[in-house]
């Protein structure tokens, strides 16, 4: 398949099939890397744009939401990846919306006590724009345009992209870009 076949397949709106799980950079008492849940929808739109929300929640059945992140960007494709034939290598932009909301009040108290600087008071389902800002739970510092260097693998009308390094780091550099694949979106039907 070509970019641009790739391209007009993955047009449209895609999401999780089920709760995920991944490792986060924050470990346990014993080192180990502690889980992080969450489910995607996923848009890609004409003009290599995209938006992305995501929930992330405290259990791995997605029952307990903590906090909703809304990001709108753009997405440079930078060639095949290695993973599978027809992969390709991106890095996706938040250049255009990066928005956290607390869905629950524990959520809410720690981003006050680790990130409050430079905001208002978070509050349980009211949105901030991060865009821009430091927040030091994201690992954002201020004037910085939040990027990851992932991969897109679309297959049998599946949707991939990396999956997260086992030690929890994310996708800030070359370096860091995804190895493996990550659980599929599925489409969502119109």
């Amino acid at each position: 398949m070509t970019l641009e076949q790739i391209k007009q397949n993955i047009q449209g709106e895609w999401v999780s099939i089920a709760p995920e799980i991944r490792p986060s950079a924050a470990k346990n008492p014993d080192g180990s890397a502690k889980p992080f849940y969450l489910k995607r929808e996923f848009k890609y739109i004409e003009g290599d744009k995209f938006q992305l929300n995501i929930i992330n929640s405290a259990d791995a059945y997605g029952k307990v939401p903590l906090v909703k992140i809304d990001i709108k960007g753009h997405i440079a494709w930078q060639g095949e990846h290695p993973i599978a034939a027809g992969a390709q290598k991106v890095k996706f932009a938040a250049d255009e919306v990066y928005e956290v909301t607390p869905l629950i009040q524990g959520f809410a108290d720690v981003v006050n006590q680790v990130a409050g600087k430079g905001f208002d008071k978070w509050e349980v389902n009211e949105t901030q724009s991060i865009q821009g800002k430091a927040f030091q739970l994201f690992g954002l510092a201020e004037g910085q345009i939040f990027t990851e260097y992932d991969l897109i693998y679309f297959f049998n009308d599946l949707l991939f992209w990396g999956a997260r390094n086992v030690d929890g780091r994310g996708f800030d550099t070359e370096e860091n870009r995804p190895t493996n694949l990550q659980i599929p979106l599925i489409r969502v039907k119109q």
